[in-house]
């Protein structure tokens, strides 16, 4: 088997291919996490206001409408290879993008051109990780998905330490363009991937749909399943509970005492890699286990790493909160590390960068809006109420992912769901 030459026209199987895919993933997500989490550092530096700041979040919605981002995708440029043409075009505009931002200087450029760059650039970077995703979809065998998510996963993992950390000591070393120039130059070296790669055959599955049908019937029938239906369920509820605690931590650990040097080595670095470490690893547990078990066994253990949060706030134990943080990293890994390999079965053929971008976007929806909610929590109850609140979600996340884990099962290895 191992010399065996395997359809996507690499030997060895598709460990090449997935490499691309994780790179072209870390690359797309370092820039948005440096833009949205590490910038805020050095625009309360610059004497902006929290306004201004909590304002400038705003440009990262394009993520809320990729469904409507992936139509054309599918609707425009023929054969199997259009998912790469439409990946190097999108790229290449992100690219720009960020050049663009390199030469805006912070403290000569008003708020409204900042906010705006970062706009279209977001939205470029948004549209791009349709294409790409899409196209691992098309050039991976169902077996072979689940390890493209737990990467996909991991890559954005890795992407929060690069955007959330290693560029800010860049900026404080080099200045304002340099880490707009470096995360262009890893945009250019997956481009470049991109490139090399020749047309493949489809394993998405089955033949393609019309793509004379209109937009609101291509939308509408991806709900016509019961079992896509039970997904999305899924899809919206699985991850934002424990990607709330996520985003809580550090404020949680700087208010009981941690300092800031501390928090981003335990949280921003051994966290972020953590994680990725756990994503990866979700996948081999659901190839060994399937998803009916691991879909209930993950929200568990997002279940109990909340708790033991809670147990840790209430000790206020620097050692026991650091623990509790590692805890809450691994399972938020693990639970992005399954949804995003699953988001890869379930897809329709003929419509892969639509069904992944309405998948994408709920997604993305409910990992906006618990987390603002949390923050409400937050400011009526304190930590202990929204530890509480996130561990209600959770218990809820683990009933439903028992009850439909089987039924949103592709198998392992397995066929795409219809």
């Amino acid at each position: 088997m191992a010399a065996q030459r395997d359809t996507t026209g690499m030997s060895g199987g598709h460990w090449r291919f997935q490499l691309l895919v994780g790179w072209l993933n870390l690359v797309l997500t370092a820039p948005v996490i440096y833009l949205y989490i590490g910038l805020p550092l050095v625009m309360r530096a610059e004497g902006w206001s929290g306004t201004e700041i909590g304002l400038f979040q705003l440009a990262g919605l394009p993520a809320v409408i990729k469904f409507l981002l992936a139509t054309p995708i599918d609707r425009f440029g023929a054969g199997c290879d259009r998912y790469r043409r439409w990946s190097l075009v999108l790229i290449l505009g992100y690219g720009l993008g960020l050049l663009a931002l390199a030469a805006l200087a912070i403290d000569r450029s008003s708020w409204g051109l900042l906010f705006t760059t970062a706009l279209i650039t977001s939205l470029l970077g948004t549209w791009a990780d349709i294409p790409i995703n899409a196209l691992a979809i098309r050039r991976l065998p169902p077996d072979e998905r689940w390890r493209a998510g737990a990467i996909r996963s991991a890559a954005t993992s890795l992407g929060a330490i690069l955007g959330g950390g290693v560029m800010l000591l860049v900026h404080s070393q080099l200045g304002w363009a340099w880490p707009f120039l470096l995360l262009t130059g890893g945009l250019a070296l997956g481009a470049m991937g991109l490139l090399w790669l020749t047309p493949t055959a489809d394993h998405s599955g089955g033949a393609p749909q019309s793509v004379a049908a209109t937009t609101w019937a291509s939308w509408r029938g991806y709900f016509q399943s019961p079992v896509r239906r039970a997904w999305c369920l899924l899809v919206a509820l699985y991850f934002p509970f424990i990607g709330a605690a996520w985003v809580y931590l550090k404020p949680l650990l700087l208010d009981h005492g941690l300092t800031a040097d501390r928090i981003a080595a335990v949280v921003g670095i051994a966290g972020g890699a953590l994680a990725a470490l756990a994503s990866l690893a979700a996948a081999r547990l659901v190839a060994r286990i399937g998803t009916a078990w691991a879909l209930p066994l993950l929200a568990a253990t997002g279940l109990l790493a909340t708790l033991a949060l809670l147990i840790a706030t209430r000790l206020a134990h620097p050692v026991l909160l650091q623990g509790a943080a590692l805890l809450v990293a691994l399972a938020m890994g693990a639970a992005a590390g399954v949804m995003f390999g699953l988001m890869m079965h379930h897809t329709r053929p003929g419509w892969t960068a639509l069904d992944y971008g309405l998948q994408s976007s709920v997604f993305s929806l409910s990992r906006i809006v618990v987390p603002m909610l949390a923050g409400l929590v937050l400011d009526a109850g304190g930590y202990g109420g929204l530890l509480l609140a996130l561990a209600a979600g959770l218990a809820l996340v683990v009933v439903l992912s028992w009850r439909l884990g089987a039924r949103v099962s592709p198998g392992v290895p397995g066929v795409t769901v219809p």
